[in-house]
């Protein structure tokens, strides 16, 4: 016979044990497992509520066994199953100062006569004979007194108390020490009721359990008459004797057998060889206990834990990463998840500052942009700008002459509007051959122009003076401004059929105005028409802006300058004249990139196509995509096509491409900027420069630098100071008199060091600028060195009526120094508030200098609610105790932390009593599990989202709550719910 067994042939379940037979072999399920050996399944023994695995308090299901657990103020028997009372008073007098009291499942404080306790439960204080408030001994309230507004006194109960109606005495209820009761508890009208597991019976006392053989003894011993019975309850006693002396010597169960005492010892703990002692198992000595990260032993017991970054699932064994960038407000733009971690990112021209936030660079702050002369910060990016008489190089960096030509550059070929008679028809085109840029504003609106706008005019010039060589301008240009009329047409811009065109060219040109520049806005907007029934008309309109440039070849002795614009401004407004009348015969057209455009055509058909995307756009994947950079709209492709090599296109959605600077046609195919054109054009390194930015290029001289590549010109390292060597590229190449360290910069006028101001920062050595905070950050302090001293001021926050939250400024950044929050959440009527505290981070080493508190009003004597300045990674959840919050955040200029992030939902009044038997049961906070709910953002959400609305209980599934919450947590607030619910069935 083969085994099976031996050999692992068998096809038994992982739970099951493998029996070799003499010509097969069989599968039985392990203890704790059902099936039939070839699958087994875990038994929950405690399903039936009403055994629940013969655990008098709480039954936790495990794979192949079960355990049972204790309320608090009780701790597990020697059977594994029953609970007795903890003797809080046993440990440090359970914390009060004078007199502790132990109860069933609980304990209390007391004081000697003359002394009454503080509302911490645990301290006395001395009593005032003198006037009506709560230091005076007859204020007559059983628990805690509290003053009122007019000179009074409030009585209020503790924690799973209720206040009487004489208003002073407090009622019991089984949220504290399950009312007194060993097993289990029910309110009612009198108080609370106990019972016991169905193994026990109730004691006389009506509150301890005692086992049903037991009472049994106990019940026939006081029934006993007769010698007889006498004899038989002397004889009973005897054979109890041993067990019933120190336990018979048993650590834990004592059973007295026809053979002498027993001991054994519940789940989780292993009898010692002596047969009399129990240990604890360590169940995270074996494979970890099952625990996916961390494992710790407890009595009894485990408990399963994970590393930060991850959450436990509900089997209580599984870590999973917890997926940070799926919940709200992770990050302001660019959240990345990583096991365990996360990442937040910022677009390009913003910094991180507070871990996740996303602030403005200012790179003005930083040698002022590498601008020539002025910098303009802006969201995200940034502008050069140059005096008058000057513009912006092709680099964007520099500044150069207005009339300065760059080497071998050919004029700008001018826009052209021509217009043409044919039939009686004026038809009108505008050809832009550069300097192109169109904005689609929206989807019946845009803004073309083409040309450059020109400077104004300096004075006209003797006859015989010599004329600048590229651009021979004598006076300001004559500019025109008109608003055209469309009927019937939208903003949209149409490339013209082929045959179009064709027909189009047999027309003649019969008048021409060359212009420097046309910028034409279109927009659309709908007109009522008179009458109610009568819809809204949709008028469209061109506003155009001409301007043209005067040369010196048209002044003659016959007509001076004056004459030349008088012309001038003639043959423009019959341009003018003859383009209003094609708009309105929509016969205007606009030709850039060897296409034509229709300006103002009637709608098309319903025949017709229509088309999907506006001018500029493709349609990628079912959505409009944006010509990017590099490319061009093509409208008789109706395509983005790459920029020819020799031009280049640095904005997006635009319909043409712009010439190089040398205009040679050699080059890259796609170029995005100048920079790219290529061929010849190849730039200068860093410490070089040259009259154009490109080569050939000069070395900078001693005493200057240029830190970037394509340059006219190279910085001064200013005050006299040389650089170590030619062709520096950096300030710090200059040789300072003084080494500035971070948090500092070089002053080229005092040759010092100068601290760096509030809300600037400088990171590293020698330097000659500090940074500006990003967005609307400062500093605490002057002279930082790194980014992370820059500080959001803000205090944060969303305060809804039914859910938001509380932030602390630069959350989860440090909160800055010296600051002040206010907060005021005032429900709607009929709601109370509850809020949660995941975590908090306040400096203790402030000495209380950081404080967050919570009261009903600003006034210091009105009711608080919570109030702390220490650091807690314990969440806390609790009811306000007034109907309206007055939220305080005060920071010093000592230590800073974390802060906080403290979210609150305000629920109906109705189920108040519910709410606080919840947050008030030391159960929600006594396991890690439970205390990891209250910090995971999505499950505070889900519980929030019901509290706030209950009829949102039904959009979560019975299979969705069981993969949110641990077992533990739901049969929690069942218990409570169905308690709560209780009275109304």
């Amino acid at each position: 016979d083969i085994d099976e067994c031996a050999e692992a042939t068998d096809d038994c379940h992982i739970d099951a044990i493998c029996q070799n037979t003499p010509k097969s072999y069989k599968c039985i399920c392990k203890p704790g497992y059902k099936g039939e050996g070839k699958q087994c399944e875990d038994i929950d023994e405690c399903e039936n509520d009403f055994y629940n695995g013969g655990c008098v308090h709480e039954c936790i299901n495990i794979p192949g066994n079960y355990r049972c657990t204790c309320y608090d103020g009780f701790m597990l028997a020697h059977d594994g199953h029953n609970c007795l009372d903890v003797d809080e008073c046993q440990d440090n007098n359970g914390g009060c100062q004078q007199i502790c009291v132990n109860t069933m499942g609980s304990y209390e404080c007391q004081c000697k006569e003359g002394f009454f306790l503080s509302d911490n439960q645990h301290t006395c204080i001395h009593r005032s004979i003198e006037g009506m408030n709560c230091m005076n001994k007859d204020h007559g309230c059983a628990h805690i007194c509290r003053e009122t507004p007019k000179g009074g006194v409030a009585c209020e109960c503790r924690p799973g108390f209720e206040l009487a109606k004489n208003q002073k005495d407090c009622k019991l209820t089984c949220n504290y020490g399950n009312g007194g009761c060993q097993h289990t508890c029910d309110d009612t009208d009198t108080g609370p009721v106990c019972g016991c597991h169905q193994k026990y019976a109730l004691h006389s006392d009506g509150r301890t359990c005692i086992e049903k053989d037991e009472a049994a003894i106990e019940s026939s011993e006081y029934n006993a008459t007769s010698v007889a019975d006498v004899d038989k309850r002397v004889k009973r006693r005897l054979l109890m004797e041993t067990c019933a002396v120190n336990n018979g010597g048993c650590d834990r169960t004592c059973k007295d057998t026809a053979t002498g005492v027993r001991c054994s010892c519940p789940v989780g703990f292993t009898l010692q060889p002596d047969g009399k002692t129990c240990k604890d198992i360590d169940e995270c000595l074996v494979n970890n206990g099952g625990c996916d990260h961390f494992c710790r032993n407890t009595v009894g017991s485990f408990e399963c834990s994970c590393q930060k970054g991850y959450k436990l699932l509900t089997d209580e064994r599984t870590c999973q990463d917890i997926d940070e960038c799926s919940f709200e407000r992770t990050c302001d733009h660019t959240c990345i998840n990583y096991p365990g971690s996360f990442e937040c990112l910022c677009h390009k021209g913003y910094t991180l500052y507070g871990l996740t936030h996303c602030g403005d660079i200012d790179e003005c702050s930083i040698s002022n942009g590498s601008c020539d002369y002025g910098c303009l910060n802006t969201m995200g990016s940034y502008e050069c700008v140059c005096p008058p008489g000057k513009k912006l190089h092709w680099n964007k960096k520099d500044c150069v002459e207005m009339v300065k030509c760059l080497p071998n550059a050919k004029p700008a070929a001018k826009a052209q509007l021509a217009c043409s008679k044919t039939g009686g028809i004026e038809s009108c085109f505008l050809s832009c051959p550069s300097n192109t840029l169109f904005v689609p504003d929206s989807e019946n609106s845009y803004t073309l122009s083409c040309g450059v706008p020109g400077p104004p005019g300096r004075a006209a010039p003797r006859r015989n003076a010599t004329l600048p060589s590229c651009a021979d301008l004598l006076a300001p240009p004559i500019k025109q401004k008109a608003r055209f009329k469309i009927k019937d047409a939208k903003c949209h811009l149409r490339p013209r059929s082929k045959e179009k065109v064709k027909d189009s060219g047999k027309q003649a040109v019969s008048d021409d105005c060359q212009v420097t520049f046309v910028n034409l806005k279109c927009d659309s907007s709908k007109k009522k028409r008179r009458g109610r029934k009568s819809p809204s008309k949709e008028v469209s309109h061109i506003t155009a802006e001409f301007e043209v440039e005067m040369k010196s070849e048209e002044i003659s002795d016959t007509c001076n300058i004056d004459c030349v614009r008088k012309r001038m401004e003639q043959k423009l407004q019959t341009a003018i004249k003859t383009l209003r009348k094609s708009i309105n015969k929509q016969q205007f057209y606009i030709q850039f990139s060897g296409t034509e455009y229709e300006v103002a055509q009637k709608p098309a058909k319903a025949t017709e196509e229509h088309e999907a995307c506006s001018t500029g756009q493709v349609l990628q994947e079912g959505k409009c995509v944006t010509c990017s950079t590099g490319t061009f709209y093509s409208g008789e492709h109706n395509q983005c096509i790459p920029c020819s090599p020799g031009t280049y296109q640095d904005t997006e959605g635009q319909l043409t491409c712009e010439p190089c600077p040398s205009n040679d046609g050699q080059g890259v195919a796609g170029a995005r900027n100048v920079s790219e054109c290529g061929g010849k054009l190849r730039q200068c390194s860093p410490g070089h420069y040259s009259s154009d930015g490109f080569k050939p290029c000069r070395v900078c001289p001693l005493g200057t630098y240029q830190p970037e590549p394509g340059r006219t010109l190279c910085f001064t390292c200013g005050g006299g100071l040389v650089t170590k060597y030619e062709g520096a590229v950096s300030f710090q190449d200059c040789e300072t008199k003084v080494h500035c360290s971070p948090g500092h910069y070089y002053n080229s006028t005092t040759h010092r060091c100068i601290r760096c101001p509030v809300g600037t920062y400088q990171p590293e050595f020698g330097q000659n600028y500090c940074i500006t905070c990003p967005g609307n950050t400062s500093t605490d302090f002057d002279g930082s060195t790194n980014v992370t001293h820059c500080k959001n001021q803000h205090c944060g926050g969303e305060l809804g009526d039914y859910t938001g939250y509380i932030e602390s400024p630069n959350y989860p950044g440090d909160y800055p120094a010296n600051v002040e929050c206010i907060w005021n959440i005032n429900p709607p009527p009929k709601r109370r508030i509850l809020i949660v505290v995941p975590e908090i981070f306040l400096p203790i080493e402030d000495e209380c200098g950081d404080v967050l508190v919570m009261r009903k009003s600003a006034s210091p004597t009105s009711i608080t609610t919570y109030e702390t300045c220490q650091t807690y990674e314990r969440p806390i959840a609790f009811t306000s105790r007034s109907r309206k919050l007055w939220i305080q955040f005060k920071s010093n200029e000592g230590n800073s932390g974390k802060g906080f992030q403290v979210p609150y939902v305000t629920y109906d009044e109705d189920y108040q009593q519910l709410i606080e038997d919840i947050v008030r049961d030391g159960r929600l906070y006594a396991s890690e599990n439970h205390q990891e709910i209250l910090k995971d953002k999505k499950l505070i959400k889900a519980l929030f989202d019901v509290l706030a609305h209950p009829q949102n209980y039904f959009k979560y599934t019975a299979q969705e709550s069981k993969e949110m919450f641990p077992r533990s947590f739901i049969k929690l607030l069942r218990s409570k719910v169905s308690r709560f619910l209780r009275p109304y069935k």
